[in-house]
């Protein structure tokens, strides 16, 4: 007999003091967030001027 038997086809649980969260937000506060805000512009910038220079 598995150990898990008795309660793998019970319904999940509900909260009583409040409504779940939806599936949106829950997944929002996973979502990766940016860390180096800016970094993928100071290097665009910088490879830009490294390639004017390499112009010269």
């Amino acid at each position: 007999m598995n150990p898990y038997e008795d309660i793998i086809d019970l319904p999940r649980p509900e909260p009583k003091g409040h409504r779940r969260m939806s599936m949106a937000k829950r997944a929002a506060q996973f979502a990766p967030f940016a860390a180096l805000s800016g970094m993928a512009e100071a290097i665009e910038a910088g490879r830009i001027e490294t390639e004017k220079k390499l112009e010269k």
